[in-house]
């Protein structure tokens, strides 16, 4: 058909994907504030330079791999749209009048953001080329061909076998971004292994302003997310709006009843994590529910998120910022909630168990197929680049040791190694007069790592800057 431009339709694509653009900055912030203070800048890193990597993957082949012409229902033409290379005419939103590009471009910022998220798992203590060489081949491999399978006319989509028994819904992303992200967080944090000290010393957040910052950057992003998923600027965008927002709301109050009850209080951590929680449930049902049912959802997502965060101590597996806890458990709450609270098909609308079934059978699928492609790359890289820093280093603090620089200078210390005026000498490595050794041994129980005055950067010259002890703050958030 002849493609006609429909310049409101554009525009709000255009503006959907500048708010989704920016919900990948956002969770550096939320995970930079999660971190101890010595490995902020790297987390935050992780996100930033997940953004460089994937635009440029999807650019080169992953739009093809994922919206190309189908290949046994499992991935798209890998060369078909090479280097983006399509005309209006094809593109994914031509019915709605938005040019090839900047649907294309919209899509981008899901493969950014999907991407990211899975730092989170392996916060402190890996290398950042092999983060990066990962992140390039999990979008090409993993994400791209399970957005076909999902929204590419592939296996799990309404073109797939599982359509027989009822339509599958995935709005904006339950199972390619965040099932995806926190089956792969998974996989990476077994693979990976633990911190050190991780279930033995503490690990505090160590800027909770910053975390809350993060979050409600997320939350204005996720407008982009879900609104943009309409695919123009209707009654379905509006829909998605107001679910978006109402059970974010729900969440937040699920996440702070179960604090309450079993803490005995409310943290700005847990409200946070309320807020992410109920982002990620509502994203694939946001135009298949009701304002109201929609509050039902995330309130049961913040209930079962804030319960599940607790359980990687019980399995010793340390998922460091809950990419588990949050985003897989979160996925898998909205995609089969679908079968309950969708107003077409819901068990609990007298839609019967079809959807319910057909929901159920997509998550566990793409589970196993994000599971099993994310561990044979992430094996690969162990053997060959390999993911972890050295054991010295990452007690040291990953942000001196690998990247030479300092969130805080808090104590007169280096904050990069572009400052040369603090130095006297030749700015050197880790172990010479500007960097010198931290201490490798563990630290004091009662002692709040990642505290900027319990935990503070090497001091040029000299050793650490002691500081007295503070007690641990009672009732931690995870």
């Amino acid at each position: 058909m002849d493609f006609t431009l429909d310049t409101g339709a554009t525009a709000w694509i255009l503006t959907s994907a500048a708010l989704v653009l920016l919900m990948t900055p956002g969770l550096s912030l939320f995970y930079g504030g999660m971190v101890r203070a010595r490995t902020v800048l790297n987390m935050m890193l992780m996100s930033f330079s997940a953004i460089a990597v994937v635009a440029i993957a999807w650019t080169v082949a992953g739009y093809s791999i994922a919206f190309g012409t189908d290949v046994g229902g499992l991935f798209g033409s890998p060369l078909e749209f090479l280097g983006l290379a399509g005309t209006d005419d094809q593109s994914l939103l031509a019915e709605s009048g938005v040019p090839f590009l900047v649907a294309a471009g919209f899509q981008m910022t899901f493969a950014i953001i999907s991407t990211a998220l899975i730092s989170g798992a392996i916060a402190d203590r890996v290398k950042l080329g092999t983060w990066l060489v990962f992140a390039a081949l999990w979008v090409l491999i993993v994400y791209a061909p399970l957005a076909h399978m999902v929204w590419g006319g592939g296996l799990l989509s309404g073109d797939g076998p599982f359509a027989a028994i009822a339509e599958p819904v995935d709005f904006a992303g339950g199972t390619v971004v965040h099932i995806n992200a926190g089956v792969a967080g998974l996989v990476l944090a077994l693979v990976v292994g633990a911190r050190k000290g991780f279930g033995n010393e503490p690990m505090k957040p160590h800027n909770l302003p910053l975390v809350m910052l993060g979050a409600a950057l997320l939350w204005f992003g996720w407008f982009g997310f879900n609104g943009g998923s309409a695919g123009t600027a209707d009654g379905t965008a509006g829909l998605a709006w107001v679910n978006t927002t109402v059970a974010t709301a729900g969440a937040m109050l699920g996440w702070a009843l179960v604090e309450r009850i079993r803490d005995k209080h409310v943290t700005s951590l847990g409200m946070a994590s309320g807020v992410v929680a109920g982002l990620v449930a509502i994203t694939p049902a946001a135009a298949a529910l009701t304002p109201l049912t929609s509050i039902v959802l995330g309130l049961a997502a913040g209930l079962a998120c804030a319960l599940a965060v607790g359980l990687k101590y019980r399995f010793g597996i340390d998922d460091s910022l809950d990419v588990v806890g949050v985003h897989l458990v979160g996925g898998l709450v909205g995609t089969i909630g679908i079968g309950f609270l969708a107003v077409d098909g819901g068990l609990l609308l007298g839609g019967g168990a079809s959807l319910l079934l057909v929901q159920t059978l997509v998550a566990i699928v793409a589970m196993l197929i994000s599971a099993v492609l994310t561990l044979a790359i992430a094996l690969v890289l162990k053997y060959t680049m390999g993911w972890r820093i050295p054991e010295a280093d990452e007690r040291a603090g990953i942000d001196i040791t690998h990247h030479a620089e300092a969130g805080y200078d808090l104590v007169g210390a280096l904050a990069s190694r572009r400052d040369r005026s603090s130095v006297v000498g030749t700015v050197g490595t880790v172990g010479s007069a500007a960097f010198p050794p931290a201490d490798p041994g563990p630290e004091p129980r009662n002692q709040a790592p990642g505290d900027p005055v319990a935990d503070p950067v090497p001091a040029a010259g000299g050793p650490a800057a002691e500081q007295p002890a503070r007690p641990a703050v009672a009732g931690e958030p995870r």
